[in-house]
């Protein structure tokens, strides 16, 4: 589901178990990532194929990159493996206003 940078904000706030998912390059990522990011690279399929199989598909998944673009494609990938909460942070980290580390 694509949610506006305030729609996933407040969606995130209400479910603080939830895991928030940079789809993102190291490069991009070690430039600044919103807190408790956890990294899984996109851009290397076999990598992010073999990522998704080490998470729980019952989890929360908030899930960003640059633009919004890789993160649909994160989200659409995670749901043909059977996560069925995923979010997408529509406008990616540019729209951000939040805290990065």
């Amino acid at each position: 589901m694509d949610l506006s940078q305030a729609e996933w904000a407040e969606k995130q706030a209400q479910q603080p178990d939830a895991i928030v998912l940079d789809v993102r390059t190291p490069e991009e990522f070690e430039a600044g990532h919103i807190p408790q990011a956890q990294l899984l690279n996109i851009r290397e399929p076999q990598s992010f194929m073999d990522g998704l199989t080490e998470l729980d598909p019952e989890q929360t998944y908030f899930v960003y990159c640059r633009s919004g673009v890789r993160s649909a494609q994160a989200c659409q990938v995670m749901a043909s493996q059977g996560f069925d909460q995923t979010y997408n942070l529509l406008g990616g980290i540019l729209e951000w206003e939040g805290p990065t580390e």
